[in-house]
């Protein structure tokens, strides 16, 4: 089993930045994909950003050359830094993993969540 907990939501104004963390804990083998998916009040859950284990990055549109994500395969991290966030990136943010479990293959996890509010 593999938990993840995010960090770092909260309130910030239209044109401001936030940095969300991520660390994974439990039994790990082999991490696959890390990264992000958001989910905006009544709305389905979608993609943010994610990092392949090779280091390859893809984006949503709607977040490219605004949002950066990172990730130390040392301290099992993935980040996200949110640079000039809008009223719509107004979401609860959840980190995503694929790991290799031996025996089963590849698990998908999901953190909790954590809130990003952007004020107009």
């Amino acid at each position: 089993q593999v938990q993840l907990a995010e960090s770092g939501g909260g309130l910030v104004q239209a044109g401001g930045s936030m940095r969300l963390s991520c660390v994974a804990s439990g039994t790990i083998f082999e991490v696959n994909t890390m990264g992000w998916y958001r989910q905006g009040p009544g709305k389905q859950r979608l993609f943010v950003a994610h990092v392949s284990n090779s280091g390859a990055m893809d984006y949503a549109d709607s977040v490219k050359g605004r949002f950066t994500i990172s990730r130390d395969n040392a301290k099992n991290t993935v980040t996200l830094e949110m640079n000039n966030l809008k009223p719509e990136d107004t979401s609860v943010y959840f980190c995503h993993g694929e790991y290799v479990t031996p025996g089963i293959g590849l698990v998908e996890y999901w953190g909790q969540g954590t809130k990003v509010t952007v004020s107009p």
